[in-house]
């Protein structure tokens, strides 16, 4: 696996590659920088607002980080967009967690 840094160089050559910008905000989150993790993650998804996953990861650290009205809305967003996709899975999914809350 990657390290962050690597990543992050990855990332620099290719600024527009999703993949690349999940994955540095994933790092974020496995290295004990949850905020900044959600931050990249709410770049994400104003760029690319298709990107299902990025709502539930977001929807789930802010939860972690004690947001939870934040966590909500964010779930909301991911469930509508999954629904709109198709994406049954991602849709149920993202609203057993938003119940969990």
């Amino acid at each position: 696996m990657p390290t962050r840094d690597e990543l992050e160089l990855l990332l620099e050559a290719d600024p527009d590659d999703v993949f690349l910008i999940y994955a540095v905000a994933m790092a974020c989150a496995s290295e004990g920088d949850p905020v900044e993790a959600v931050s990249r993650l709410e770049r994400l998804t104003d760029v690319h607002p298709d990107y299902v996953t990025a709502w539930f990861q977001r929807g789930q650290l802010l939860a972690g980080l004690g947001r939870s009205d934040e966590a909500r809305s964010v779930l909301v967003a991911g469930i509508a967009v999954a629904s709109r996709d198709g994406d049954d899975h991602a849709r149920q999914e993202i609203n057993e967690f938003l119940e969990s809350l």
